[in-house]
């Protein structure tokens, strides 16, 4: 796989105790490959380890680019798919906590809740 490592265990059992932090009970992470374009301007697509879970009605992905780089989306629909605005992180736990922060932060948007907002101004 051109010589991007696979998850280890540790790296996954981080993950499902971020999640499980996270939800409050135990999701299920599955571990995948996903072929990517590693460099802008390149066809060429390359397969990566990537681990895969879905919670929150929303489907995420966290995908391994070399040793201590990471990408993350989170999606609804095939059509319907959400960056964190970063293109790499270089530490899991920071790019699995980045993924479910906007991913929260989106799903309150779509349902308009709005923070800060106190039922007196709701009222008024």
């Amino acid at each position: 796989m051109n010589g991007i490592p696979d998850f280890t265990q540790v790296q996954i059992e981080t993950v499902r105790n971020l999640l499980r932090e996270r939800y409050r009970e135990i999701i299920d992470v599955h571990v995948a490959d996903c072929e990517i374009l590693l460099e802008p301007g390149h066809e060429e697509l390359t397969e990566c380890p990537a681990l895969f879970w879905h919670a929150s009605d929303a489907n995420f992905v966290v995908i391994r680019t070399n040793q201590n780089n990471y990408r993350c989306q989170f999606f609804y629909t095939p059509n319907d798919q959400y960056g964190t605005g970063d293109e790499q992180y270089h530490v899991l736990d920071e790019c699995v906590m980045a993924v479910l922060k906007v991913q929260s932060d989106h799903a309150r948007e779509k349902h308009g809740v709005t923070s800060g907002v106190t039922g007196a101004d709701l009222s008024s």
